[in-house]
């Protein structure tokens, strides 16, 4: 049976309301959340990035739900090892409910200290070796011991976390196309991803990913009025619909905010689900379903969260029990 979570935007929300939809989320009926990790926002109009680790600490006495983070990129803007002590704490503080999604990134948000931004299939491999340095660190932790690394991206010296759950934090690795899928199925716990795209989720667990969970967010603009909520889709979310690498390469909320220009607001109306009916949102829910995910995330970008809460809770959840 699909689980249905909740997606806390860090993009387009500060840390009080992300608290207070998380609340309304397990009231509801939610039984997960994902919460994304980033520097900036994908442009200047969702106008929040609060810094993640904060508000997951705050989760942890608010709500009783399972987090996952999607997706912390663990390779230029911090060093794997502080994301190691991160992780460690959060699944302490939320008494191991916690996983750690990854991925490669963006230069969005790691551009910031001046680094290069690297290629494709260097970032993989940066990742790659992240994780490997991740789980290194929880397993010596664990077992009350130092990690020393020395590989071709890190370098980890006589570290050791102190604070650490019973067991290492489960790492889902994302991935938009095949070379990151692969990499997922190979090395994750399992998968993250933002499609209902059953030929990715077949690579992952043929990639050796096998019956490991897979997650995958959705976006809704839940609004009486469709046009409406279509509106604030196109203005918040066209970048949602931008093709190709754009999303990896750009540098700056201002450069998606031109790109979005070019962005048609059908393409956005067959991406996000835009108004009130319930039969629309579950069909919508139905296709992740359908792609053989077991962990669906829904975020609601519209203003009116709880018409959105309550119409899930009375008329989508219940499709899904």
């Amino acid at each position: 049976m699909t689980s249905i979570g909740y997606f806390l935007s860090c993009e387009q929300y500060g840390p009080r309301e992300l608290v207070a939809q998380a609340r309304a989320a397990e009231a509801a009926g939610f039984e997960r959340l994902w919460i994304s990790d980033h520097f900036h926002p994908w442009n200047d109009e969702q106008g929040q990035s609060p810094f993640v680790w904060s508000v997951i600490g705050a989760l942890s006495e608010a709500v009783s739900l399972p987090v996952t983070t999607a997706v912390t990129c663990p390779t230029i803007r911090l060093h794997p090892a502080v994301i190691a002590q991160a992780a460690a704490t959060a699944a302490v503080q939320l008494d191991g409910r916690f996983v750690l999604g990854v991925g490669s990134g963006e230069a969005l948000n790691e551009h910031v200290l001046g680094d290069p931004w690297p290629s494709v299939g260097e970032r993989l491999a940066m990742l790659e070796e992240a994780i490997e340095v991740i789980r290194e660190l929880h397993a010596a932790g664990i077992r009350g011991e130092a990690v020393s690394h020395r590989g071709p991206h890190y370098r980890v010296q006589e570290a050791r976390i102190y604070t650490v759950p019973d067991r290492p934090v489960p790492i889902y690795v994302s991935g938009f196309g095949p070379q990151a899928t692969e990499l997922a199925g190979r090395i994750g716990d399992g998968y993250c991803t933002v499609t209902p795209d059953a030929d990715l989720v077949r690579a992952f667990r043929e990639s050796g990913g096998g019956d490991k969970p897979v997650q995958a967010g959705m976006k809704v603009s839940w609004d009486a009025d469709p046009e409406a909520a279509l509106d604030v889709a196109h203005r918040l979310w066209a970048n949602d619909a931008l093709p190709g690498q754009l999303a990896q390469v750009m540098p700056r909320p201002q450069d998606f905010e031109a790109a979005m220009e070019l962005v048609p607001r059908d393409a956005v109306a067959e991406a996000i689900v835009c108004g009130d009916d319930p039969k629309a949102h579950v069909d919508r829910v139905r296709q992740y379903v359908e792609a053989g995910v077991d962990e669906v995330y829904v975020q609601q970008i519209g203003p009116d969260h709880d018409a959105f809460f309550r119409g899930w809770q009375e008329h989508v959840l219940p499709e899904f029990r």
